[in-house]
C-alpha cells in the first residue's frame, strides 16, 4: 500500500512509519519537514498535498495541536488553536481526502485519553478529542468507495512519558509496540467507525 503519514517526523509518527515501512511505501508529511510539507489549518493546503500523491491508499494523520491551561485562563482564540488544528484540520483530512484515495482506502486519526478521562489544563483539548471521537463515528455510516475512517486513542506513550508523567499522576506509560499497532490494525485491519482505544 501507499501511505501517506502526516505528522510522521513525531514522537509517535517516527515509530509508525519506521514500522510500516517494512511493509509498505510511506510517504511522510510535516509542517516543516518530510517528503511534503502541510498546514492541517489550511484546507487548500491539504488539497495540494493530496492533489499531488497518486493512487493513496491511506492517510494517517499523527498531527494537531490544542492549547493546555488553566480553564479560568482559556480566552476563546484558546479554544480555536485545537478546534482549528487538531479538529478541523483531521475532519478536513476526511472531507478532502475522499477524493483522493482509491477505493478500500483508509483513513486514520489521532485524539488520546482527554476525550474519556482528562486532567486539569486539558479543557480545551477534551473537547477537540471527544468531537473527534464523535465524527468518526458518525462519518463512518456516510463515507462512500467503501473508505474506512477510525480514530486511533492514545494515553501517555512510553516514548513521551518523562515529559508529561507530572500532567498524569498515576497513568501507566503505554509500550510503544501497542501504539504501533493499534495504527497497523487501523490500516491493515478492515474495522471502520472505530475508537482504537488504548490507554495503558
Amino acid at each position: 500500500m501507499k501511505i501517506l503519514v502526516i505528522g510522521g517526523n513525531g514522537i509517535i509518527g517516527k515509530r509508525v512509519v519506521s514500522h510500516l515501512s517494512e511493509k509498505h511505501d510511506v510517504l511522510v508529511a510535516g509542517r516543516k519537514s518530510g517528503d511534503y510539507t502541510v498546514d492541517i489549518t489550511n484546507a487548500d493546503s491539504i488539497r495540494k498535498l493530496l492533489g499531488s500523491i497518486p493512487s493513496l491508499d491511506s492517510i494517517i494523520c499523527v498531527a494537531g495541536e490544542a492549547k493546555w491551561d488553566d480553564f479560568k485562563d482559556l480566552s476563546e482564540e484558546d479554544y480555536y488553536i485545537g478546534i482549528r488544528s487538531k479538529l478541523m484540520g483531521q475532519v478536513n483530512l476526511v472531507r478532502i481526502g475522499q477524493d483522493y484515495l482509491k477505493s478500500k482506502g483508509s483513513i486514520t486519526l489521532s485524539t488520546g485519553i482527554l476525550a474519556d478521562d482528562p486532567v486539569i489544563k486539558t479543557t480545551s483539548a477534551a473537547l477537540v478529542n471527544g468531537a473527534i471521537h464523535s465524527f468518526v463515528k458518525a462519518v463512518s455510516l456516510e463515507i462512500e468507495n467503501e473508505l474506512r475512517v477510525n480514530a486511533v486513542s492514545l494515553g501517555v506513550v512510553e516514548d513521551a512519558y518523562n515529559k508529561y508523567k507530572d500532567f498524569f499522576p498515576g497513568h501507566n506509560p503505554v509500550p510503544m509496540i501497542k501504539v504501533v499497532n493499534a495504527y497497523v490494525r487501523s490500516v491493515e485491519g478492515r474495522t471502520n467507525g472505530e475508537i482504537i482505544r488504548v490507554y495503558e
